[in-house]
């Protein structure tokens, strides 16, 4: 990142008087490697999407680091240290394409004791966070519970959760919990007294519960700024108050919807208010509807329908995972071409209608169990989903209807998977190794092999994605045929029409991905991450900017080029360069063809240019 100190001198940090910090930053911060001058800008969010400050929208792909927050095993940090944090980091931008993760924290070990701030959880989880922000990685915290609390669980149980404190579930005396006939550990959300009750009286404001919430995310906030750099502190987009929020249980005549309006909302505005004492003022609340607003299954009504426009001060925030594929009964077969666009069609909706920007900050499937041959299919729709709302075989004829490009973190980035040593709910008779070692989950996109190095778990054509990072302008039409695999079988859903024979010969059999937008006036260039895949020496580009193959190094005087992406990774990005403003561009980017002829290259771009003037205009 840049030096902007200059540029945010001006901003007046409010923090918090309570909380003593020690450790006051260095005065001058290191710059990202591999840097350019555009690069670590503060995100905003305006007219509906994230913009840095040179008016790009931006789309943020990553990760969840990481479900090792739930466990015991390195007291509720996502790395055990600092170091497994930078490979980690390290690895997820080379090896899984991602500009951006959802931190994960937990409140059971920021707060062990009511009312007293353990600054030394908060250093560690400071430090971890900076090995991502040092990468080039944006950060987005976010306070994690599922089922509450693993103080609710007895030791013997089937279950465990993660979340608030000993303390908080101690003043409730709770019912000893069970699920009864449970197959997924989910059903303990609605079926599980004990886990009702807890989440009852945590929106009720029980014993005052969400009142040292509150007071414990200022402090910890505050406490990130001030061990954060200037240009670190850039980096973070804003906070995910609470995750996967639910009722528990609904008061009579009170409604999924009624409850988000009447307990929810006003959570999340006295967060925000908490947000701006902590001196994140400028940076957004990514805020979660009903965790049964989107489900495929389990669904009620909501999606924050009554919080009115969310503007720049809020993220419209959900997750989606497809509970038939997971059940195992209810979807026999694989994900097929389109199959989430509805679904994810649906946020872009919500959020347009709130006017805000969307982020699906949780999605993913099973790897390993009965259904986890599903998993190459149903990521691979739901990527396609990220990137357009019309399913492959309609792209081409439809392209306009592709809507915004969506931010997503995939669930999970762990690099102990099948590594673990946790206890479960503290019982030494029941040490988890396998999986992500969380009730029977197996998520996690990574692990490490025997010599310590970070492994990819799925196909990497399918999670190291061509994707638009940054578009100088708005975005019209995009999509991605990554040709990932399900087992031996090669996916394509979106095959370029012969009616474009140049265009299909120039992508063969290759990856390729086509964005098209207009222009906006702005000095930045456009971005593209370039996966692994598209080794520069082998990468075509068609665009009405002109055609190259193995675009040379960026220059600010070179329309077509590729540099290294900020992080010192070695992960790469495409650079377009527009001057005007209010013109349509589009950019055609494969690695398929070998060297290929100047009269395909310009036999390919006249068939590009024809086709967005008849389709687009």
């Amino acid at each position: 990142m840049p030096n902007i100190r200059a540029r945010l001198l001006a901003v007046l940090v409010v923090l918090c008087g309570f909380l003593t910090v020690a450790g006051t930053p260095t005065a001058t911060a290191a710059t990202v490697p591999d840097s350019l001058s555009f690069d670590g800008t503060p995100l905003t969010v305006s007219g509906g999407r994230f913009v840095d400050a040179g008016g790009r929208e931006v789309v943020l792909r990553g990760y969840n680091v990481s479900g090792e927050t739930k466990l015991a095993e390195n007291k509720g940090l996502p790395f055990a240290s600092v170091a497994d944090a930078r490979k980690s980091a390290a690895a997820l931008r080379a090896l899984g394409g991602g500009n951006s993760v959802r931190f994960l924290l937990s409140w059971a070990y920021a707060e062990p004791v009511r009312g007293q701030v353990d600054t030394a959880y908060l250093a560690a989880a400071t430090d971890q966070m900076r090995a991502f922000l040092d990468a080039g990685i944006r950060v987005y915290p976010d306070f994690h519970q599922d089922l509450y609390s693993r103080y609710l669980f007895d030791p013997d149980s089937w279950y465990t959760g993660d979340g608030a404190p000993q303390w908080a579930v101690d003043l409730g005396n709770y019912p000893d919990e069970s699920c009864g006939i449970c197959f997924l550990w989910g059903q303990n959300i609605t079926q599980n007294g004990a886990v009702k009750a807890a989440q009852y009286d945590f929106w009720h404001n029980a014993h005052g519960l969400q009142d040292s919430f509150l007071a414990m995310a200022q402090q910890t906030m505050a406490y990130i700024r001030q061990n954060l750099t200037t240009e670190q502190f850039a980096g973070v987009l804003g906070f995910d108050p609470y995750n996967e929020p639910y009722a528990g249980t609904y008061d009579s005549g009170q409604t999924s919807r009624t409850w988000e309006r009447d307990l929810l909302w006003p959570f999340y505005v006295k967060f925000r208010a908490r947000m701006d004492a902590a001196g994140w003022q400028d940076k957004p609340a990514f805020v979660e509807p009903n965790l049964f607003w989107n489900g495929n299954v389990s669904k009620e009504e909501g999606g924050l329908l009554d919080a009115g426009t969310l503007g720049s001060r809020y993220v419209f925030n959900t997750h989606f995972y497809d509970q038939k594929a997971i059940s195992g009964i209810l979807m026999w077969g694989k994900a097929a071409d389109g199959q989430y666009v509805t679904d994810f069609g649906t946020v872009r909706d919500r959020a347009s209608a709130a006017r805000t920007a969307a982020i699906v900050s949780e999605f993913g499937h099973p790897l390993s169990g009965t259904v986890s041959d599903k998993a190459p299919t149903v990521l691979k729709a739901m990527y396609q989903a990220l990137d357009s709302r019309v399913k492959g075989a309609s792209w081409w004829t439809t392209p306009t209807a592709s809507g915004p490009v969506l931010s997503g973190s995939q669930w999970q980035w762990d690099i102990y998977h099948g590594r673990h040593h946790e206890l479960m709910n503290g019982n030494p008779d029941k040490v988890l190794t396998a999986g992500d070692a969380w009730n029977d989950e197996d998520l996690s996109a990574v692990r490490l092999d025997d010599t310590g190095k970070v492994t990819l778990r799925q196909d990497a054509r399918l999670l190291d994605r061509i994707y638009p990072s940054a578009t100088s302008g708005t975005t019209l039409a995009f999509t991605y045929e990554d040709r990932s695999r399900d087992g031996s079988t090669t996916l394509t859903w979106n095959p370029v029409p012969s009616s474009l024979p140049n265009v299909a010969q120039l992508v063969g059999s290759g990856q390729y991905g086509l964005l098209v937008w207009r222009s906006n006036g702005g000095s930045a260039p456009t971005e593209l991450h370039l996966p692994a895949s598209f080794p520069t020496a082998s990468t075509t580009v068609v665009s009405d900017l002109g055609t190259v193959y193995a675009p040379p190094a960026y220059t600010s005087a070179t329309k077509i080029a590729a540099a290294p992406e900020p992080g010192g990774t070695g992960s790469r990005r495409l650079l377009l360069i527009t001057a005007d403003s209010g013109t349509v561009h589009y950019a055609l980017v494969a690695n398929g063809a070998a060297n290929p002829s100047a009269s395909l290259l310009a036999a390919a771009r006249s068939e590009l240019s024809t086709w967005v003037a008849q389709k687009i205009g």
